[in-house]
């Protein structure tokens, strides 16, 4: 106490907008000029610490600079203890108290009655972190905690455990903290003991701004500088003194509990009370000029309410489509103000309740329209490429060497793979480049990134050339990259304490001289005047010490094992975050509604104004729900606020926000989200139009054009843009433009920087990806004489022209990755069929009567012995079971092959019969054109059956994917093989036979193990004849009943091994795939003519981009080359070769027409 002095607390009342941070400055204003001697504080929030600091300076100019300050509790504290002593420990971030909450968890888990599961999870580190920080606020000791369990009833069991639990954490950390550190909260307990020592407040007069509630410690601390202080005035957003009002659900019931408090501690410390100020009059002071925003501020949360008779000029409400055209439509109208109605970009703030959804696509579309924003929010260090690199060595060693992580740790862009004082001819992405595809076609991983790579060498032509130009190459950037990181993997690989581990991290930083990088990355991002980045990148550095230093003091001499020290690593870095102040002055502000505090807005835009989101739902009740916050209070021991209380703080919050702005508020929300859910708007909307019954909910939804047009026409690149749509619309459609954008386009056209982009659009809207035919010699010499062709590259080049052409004309390769893909698996698959069929046929086995288990082991040992050298396929465990399921599918498929023997008479006359090479002479055709195809292959399998002097024949093609007939894509020449093949063998008679060959059948057969699903049990035999029913091959059968039966004896209706129905009357023709000799002679010479007709366009050099669509399969849903044709459906000159479904009756008869030579076959187009 000082002497007589008169101590006196006085309050000053006002709603929003009221004016009370003016009257504030303006006190102070007044003292000074009175030539009050003693200090004058502003105490203010922390976050709003820099814009009362502003406004204090604009208030005062230079006058009395050295009397007045601004300080926040937290300020206040450093100032205390620069005066009286006090810092002797060291301040404890969040990340090294999360830390130490860490170690304590760990080392207490077996000791946890309720949260021991939860204990080693990273949330509930954060979840303890935040309890006792409230502890701490509410001034609860652990003592006070443990004397609180004690008083808890015998049917309180739950909340006791819970608290015990918190006890046990809390205690701990007391004790770890206190040894060394002190935490925001202890600050401010030291604050309270400290201050009574200090002289700074003695007779100095404070002003207390911009809170609407407080905490039991800074209660404290107010009390303490009320016994210290002349006078201590205190702000409260609420409309005048609470003496006759008590209701709970008036809009300012916070700040009224508040000022209860307040008044409280003034009489427990005979503080004398001040006539209040009321600054309440009907209209707010900031909303002089807008008597709309001020009667919204009345009657928002007042019941009952007077609505508002005029149509409103100052507040509108948006609907939008979706976040996107919400924010475009908000960039439009920020403009507009700026351009029309001489507002600065200062002037405005656009707020959310939830910043993420916003953030990314505000800084898109602001940066498109030109407009400069700071965005008041923290950013996230992890994605830092500094914090990327430390985690992702950590990664290397912890995932063995896997390709993502040593990548992940290459791209960071810290990595530098040139070499000092040699002519260097590759820069160091080339060399990642390089790097990362042979790794993949090789599939290293593991130890072999430690030895000597040779990949490769064993298939080079050259092996000299192979090693110079390749293998020595690729070693040395690989010894480049791994030098460093084996020399700090073997540091790390013994047991480490905490301090050297921290100090590898460090040395390994400088040794790949990553600060270098990122100080001339800050440099280069200066230069272009990034100043937001270039300072983000100066506090990570920052960031990056912060949390090494934290770990060394925390745990310095504790070993730990390398996965551990990367958990806390990961910790430190996710509490930690950097904070950026606003670089120019003329800026709209981007942020959280409750971050955002100034008191110089005109405008305001509150987006995503959604139903659950604005007013945000608190459904989250915490480690200590609302039930056991109420039994704790009962106890005496006050916590924060339950979720009812948080509501009313939202409501709150609600009316802040609304009454910031003092000429224009918008309200925008859109109606779906990023993914097209629909959305609701928030109550706040309705609220707004039954207050405001004149006011009309504006859309672009429904808009006339011409309107839409003047609208659009704001910032020159959003308008290009929007120019761009329009200009397609009339050259795509022929719509009629509005004049707006004529004139827009002459505007363009006239100015020097847009015309080129202007020209190089309108060459864009004739463009058309279709390409032109190319020249015969040109088009020859990229297939070599003779012209010789696989059956499966003719049906490729019916599916669609570019598509062969870009394949086999220009031979473009994938890049090789180091896989079992399904062509490989379908290669492999025939290998051993293959084998099997060889093996069988020289040990004078019969399929009919294979042993099961014989083939099994036999299967097992070719497969066992295929893959006994260095094979992919014993690569992983991935694999390794893709092995077993070979083994499986093919000794299925055998069993099945041995059923389809057994039921018919026909026998194997050879497998694996190539034609084109070697001993069967290939098919040659003969084009207009005047050259010679040669047509060449591979059949599976061909069966013969002899009878009356006659042979049939069977040809079945293997086919690892699901294949079936069809006359249809016969037609369109998308099924060729078999038929080439039957063309094949007939030709190749003498050789085979030696007798004439009659058609009997040309079958796909699928290898699979398919899966049999039934509603009861089945039992062996039932199961057997389902697999062979699922596997039935499906082809084209010679419409001969004897041959028909001879193929599967037992039919009866429909076959379950070929695709025959078999009744009284004989075979059924709508129920099968039959054709006659005749028919099959049809067939033949037609697929011969469709062969030549193909082959002939391919060598005229017709490359047309038309995929074939058959039905809903298209051929481009497969393909790999579509990035290259950019084929598009919408785009006028892409079509698509439609194949349209005929009947059986008219292909057999346009066909006979074709080979008559008196149709031309046609494709439909659309």
């Amino acid at each position: 106490m000082r002497g007589d002095e008169e101590l006196s607390l006085r309050f000053i009342y006002g709603r929003g907008g009221s004016g009370k941070s003016r009257f504030c400055l303006d006190d102070i204003k007044r003292k000074l000029e009175k030539g009050f001697d003693n200090r004058l504080i502003l105490l203010v929030p922390e976050q709003f610490s820099f814009e009362a600091e502003k406004n204090l300076l604009r208030a005062l100019g230079d006058m009395g600079t050295f009397k007045t300050e601004v300080l926040s509790f937290k300020r206040m504290a450093h100032r205390v203890f620069n005066e009286v002593g006090g810092i002797t420990h060291k301040r404890l971030n969040d990340s090294g108290k999360s830390m130490i909450l860490y170690k304590i968890l760990r080392e207490r888990e077996n000791d946890l009655k309720i949260f021991y599961k939860s204990s080693s999870k990273q949330g509930f580190i954060d979840i303890v972190s935040e309890v006792i920080t409230e502890f701490k606020r509410y001034n609860i000791t652990p003592e006070l905690l443990r004397d609180t369990i004690e008083k808890l009833k015998e049917d309180e069991l739950e909340l006791k455990y819970k608290l015990e639990d918190l006890y046990r954490v809390y205690i701990d950390f007391e004790i770890a903290i206190h040894k060394n550190y002190i935490d925001d909260e202890d600050e401010l307990t030291m604050l309270y003991e400290k201050l009574e020592e200090c002289s700074l407040f003695n007779g100095a007069e404070v002003w207390v701004d911009e809170f609407s509630t407080f905490t039991p410690q800074q209660y404290s601390i107010l009390s303490r500088l009320m016994k210290k202080s002349k006078r201590v005035n205190i702000s409260l957003n609420m409309d005048g003194s609470s003496e006759y009002k008590e209701e709970i659900d008036d809009i300012f019931w916070v700040a009224r509990n508040t000022e209860r408090k307040l008044l409280k501690i003034a009489e427990e410390n005979h503080v004398a009370y001040d006539k209040p100020i009321d600054l309440n009059k009907d209209c707010c002071y900031r909303f002089n000029n807008s008597y709309d925003i001020g009667h919204m501020e009345k009657y928002f949360f007042k019941y009952p309410f007077v609505p508002y008779r005029e149509e409103p000029d100052n507040i509108r409400i948006y609907k939008a489509l979706n976040n996107y055209e919400e924010i475009q439509w908000v960039a439009r109208n920020i403009i507009s103000k700026v351009r029309d109605d001489g507002y600065r970009f200062r002037d405005i703030a656009v707020v959310c309740r939830d910043l993420d959804n916003y953030k990314k696509i505000t800084r898109v579309i602001f940066d498109e329209y030109s407009i400069p924003y700071f965005l008041d929010e923290k950013r996230d260090v992890r994605d830092n490429p500094l914090v990327v690199l430390i985690l992702s060595v950590f990664d290397i060693f912890n995932k063995n060497w896997s390709y993502e992580s040593v990548f992940r740790y290459l791209k960071t862009g810290l990595i530098d793979l040139t070499n000092d004082g040699c002519e260097e001819q590759l820069t160091t992405k080339q060399k990642i480049d390089i790097l990362e595809n042979f790794v993949l076609a090789h599939g290293i991983k593991g130890k072999k990134w430690l030895e000597f790579w040779e990949y490769g060498l064993s298939n080079a032509k050259d092996k000299q050339e192979y090693t110079r130009d390749v293998l020595n190459v690729i070693n040395e950037i690989k010894d480049d990259v791994i030098n460093p990181l084996s020399t700090f993997g073997s540091k790390v690989a013994k047991k480490c304490n905490m301090r050297d581990l921290c100090t590898y991290v460090y040395e390994f930083l400088c040794e790949v001289g990553a600060f270098q990088k990122v100080d001339i990355w800050i440099e280069n991002f200066k230069a272009e005047g990034n100043t937001e980045r270039a300072d983000e990148y100066e506090q990570v550095v920052d960031v990056i010490f912060e949390v090494l230093d934290q770990m060394v003091e925390i745990m310095g001499d504790e070993v730990v094992s390398l996965d551990r020290f990367i958990e806390i690593l990961s910790m430190g870095f996710l509490k930690q975050e950097v904070g950026l102040i606003p670089i120019a002055l003329d800026q709209v502000i981007v942020g959280d509604i409750a971050r955002i505090k100034s008191h110089s807005i005109k405008a305001l835009y509150i987006i995503g104004v959604n139903d659950g989101v604005f007013p945000r739902v608190n459904r989250e009740e915490g480690i200590l729900s609302d039930n056991d916050r109420g039994i704790l209070k009962t106890e005496g021991v006050t916590l924060a606020s339950d979720t009812e209380t948080k509501m009313f703080e939202e409501n709150f919050l609600i009316y802040t926000t609304l009454t910031m702005a003092s000429e224009y508020l918008v309200l925008t929300y859109p109606i779906a989200d990023f993914e097209g859910k629909a959305q609701r708007s928030s109550i706040l909307i309705s609220r707004f139009k039954k207050l405001f019954p004149k006011l009309k909910e504006e859309s672009d939804i429904l808009k006339n054009k011409e309107d839409e047009a003047v609208d659009k026409i704001v910032a020159p690149e959003p308008t290009f843009n929007e120019l761009i749509s329009m200009m397609r619309s009339y050259y795509d459609d022929k719509e009629e433009v509005s004049s707006v954008w004529k004139n827009a386009y002459e505007w363009y056209k006239g100015k020097e920087e847009w015309n080129s982009r202007i020209e190089r659009v309108l060459s864009g809207l004739k463009y058309s990806n279709q390409v032109q035919t190319i020249r015969g010699e040109k088009i020859k010499a990229l297939y070599d004489k003779p012209y010789v062709f696989d059956v499966s590259r003719v049906e490729k080049y019916a599916q669609c022209p570019f598509a062969f052409y870009i394949q086999y004309g220009l031979k473009a390769k994938d890049r090789k990755i180091y896989e079992f893909g399904s062509p490989d698996f379908g290669t492999f698959v025939h290998e051993i069929l293959d084998k099997f069929t060889n093996k069988v046929k020289d040990e004078g086995r019969h399929w009919s009567d294979l042993d099961k288990k014989w083939s099994e082991s036999t299967i097992s040992s070719m497969i066992d012995e295929v893959i006994k050298d260095e094979s992919i396929l014993k690569s992983s465990a991935k694999y390794k079971y893709l092995v077993s399921k070979m083994k499986r599918i093919l000794t299925k498929s055998v069993s099945v092959i041995s059923e389809h023997f057994k039921r018919g008479s026909f026998e194997t006359l050879d497998s694996e019969i190539v034609f084109g090479d070697g001993k069967y002479k290939p098919i040659k055709l003969s084009l207009p054109s005047g050259d010679d195809i040669y047509l060449r292959g591979r059949v599976d399998r061909v069966d013969i059956l002899e009878d009356n002097g006659e042979v049939y024949i069977r040809i079945v093609d293997y086919k690892s994917g699901k294949k079936s007939f069809s006359l249809n894509e016969v037609y369109y020449g998308l099924q060729l093989q078999l038929l080439v093949y039957l063309d094949a063998i007939l030709s190749n008679e003498e050789e085979i036979l030696k007798k004439d060959i009659v058609p009997g059948a040309i079958l796909y057969f699928t290898i699979d193990d398919p899966m049999i699903s039934s509603s009861g049990e089945l039992s062996e035999e039932e199961v057997e004849q389902r697999l062979i029913k699922e596997l039935k091959m499906s082809g084209l059968l010679l419409k001969d009943p004897k041959v028909i039966k001879e193929m599967d004896k037992d039919i009866k209706g429909y076959s379950i091994i070929i695709p025959a129905y078999m009744g009284k009357d004989g075979i059924s023709e709508n129920n099968s795939s039959v054709a006659t000799r005749e028919q099959f002679k049809v067939i033949r010479e037609y697929v011969r003519q469709k062969v030549v007709d193909l082959c002939e366009d391919m060598l005229k050099g017709d490359i047309t981009i038309k995929p074939v669509k058959n039905g809903k399969y298209t051929c481009c849903s497969y393909c790999r080359f579509n990035a290259i044709c950019q084929f598009d459906y919408s785009l006028k000159d892409n079509k698509y070769c439609l194949l349209q479904k005929k009947d059986k009756e008219d292909i057999w008869k346009l066909m006979k027409e074709k080979i008559s030579g008196e149709e031309e076959l046609e494709h439909d187009e659309q």
